[in-house]
């Protein structure tokens, strides 16, 4: 069984054996540097527990799964990065700061043909189909989720319910799919693999919320980046959203204040005062509460042999949504 330390740090030591050395190095290059550029590795964690909880083997091909699903991962944020406009990405240059943009176009374009080459090595016929199955729907549901909020920007009826189809496909389905793919590595039946997808769905939509919490309501020091830069932005979160659905006569007032160009010191306690108003924060805590419980649940219907391993996934699952930062 692998607790989060030691699924972490098996991950990270097969990390370092995976620099690409191949030429032409202009393209390979600003691969190896996101790919090291720290980061907690949640994805390609999940993916080794849920395999250590039905087979207590962590293969070599396990690892290389993990590390696929980390290419795609940080191919996102590469490109993220680039529409973005984002010059650092986790206290360092981004890719395309650091190189330019036309390496992270295209060096990003080869992670995500690179993991395609990483689960093509799985030598049983049958998990490669249902593995290569499961990612290439779950890429293309990834890039729904980033064309959904690149709409949301320019739209004015984005609903709660638009909000978290948004969040599943951009953040959750990655982190279910990972989890399903080490169940279905390990060879668990289609409803325990299934299980811990469901598991993972709602711990990705948890995470999201809150990171939505904590972008406005965090402790920059803790959280190690400025508060409120959602609301700078004027992006319509679940908190926003939220609000709306609750404020009433003062819809109007909160809005023009969203949309204003305010200094965010000035900005950021006046918006905050009119969600507590109508108690936006509690409500969003609720929802962040509602989805780890359904998490929860779906992890413990899981029949697994390796089952002080469903402990292990519980508590790491409890500490990234509650954490606060």
């Amino acid at each position: 069984m692998l607790d989060f330390s030691k699924a972490r740090e098996a991950y990270n030591d097969y990390l370092v054996s995976r620099q690409i050395t191949k030429e032409p190095r202009g393209l390979y290059e600003p691969v190896n540097y996101i790919m090291n550029l720290g980061g907690k590795h949640i994805r390609a964690t999940f993916l080794m527990m849920a395999h250590g909880l039905f087979d207590s083997q962590t293969t070599e091909i396990v690892k290389q799964s993990a590390y696929a699903i980390e290419l795609f991962h940080n191919f996102s944020l590469v490109h993220d990065d680039i529409m973005d406009e984002a010059d650092t990405r986790r206290g360092k240059p981004s890719v395309h700061s650091k190189y330019n943009i036309n390496s992270g176009i295209l060096s990003g374009d080869a992670m995500q043909i690179l993991v395609y080459e990483e689960f093509l090595k799985i030598k049983d016929a049958d998990k490669r189909f249902q593995i290569l199955s499961l990612f290439t729907q779950t890429a293309k549901e990834v890039c729904e989720g980033q064309q959904y909020d690149i709409d949301f920007e320019t739209r004015d009826d984005v609903s709660i319910e638009d909000y978290l189809l948004m969040i599943k496909l951009k953040t959750a389905v990655l982190l279910a799919s990972a989890l399903q793919i080490g169940a279905i590595l390990a060879g668990a039946s289609t409803a325990d693999a299934e299980h811990l997808y469901d598991f993972g769905i709602n711990i990705g939509m948890s995470f999201q919320i809150q990171d939505d919490l904590l972008d406005t309501y965090g402790e920059q020091a803790s959280v190690g980046k400025m508060i409120g830069g959602d609301i700078q932005q004027n992006k319509k979160t679940i908190l926003y959203l939220k609000a709306l659905e609750h404020l009433g006569e003062l819809e109007s007032d909160f809005l023009s204040l969203y949309e204003s160009d305010l200094d965010i010191k000035e900005k950021l306690p006046k918006v905050i005062a009119m969600m507590d108003s109508c108690h936006t924060k509690e409500k969003i805590t609720l929802m962040k509460e509602d989805y780890l419980a359904k998490a929860l649940a779906a992890l413990n219907k899981v029949n697994a042999p390796f089952a002080e391993g469903k402990k292990a996934l519980q508590d790491l699952a409890i500490y990234i949504i509650e954490r606060s930062k």
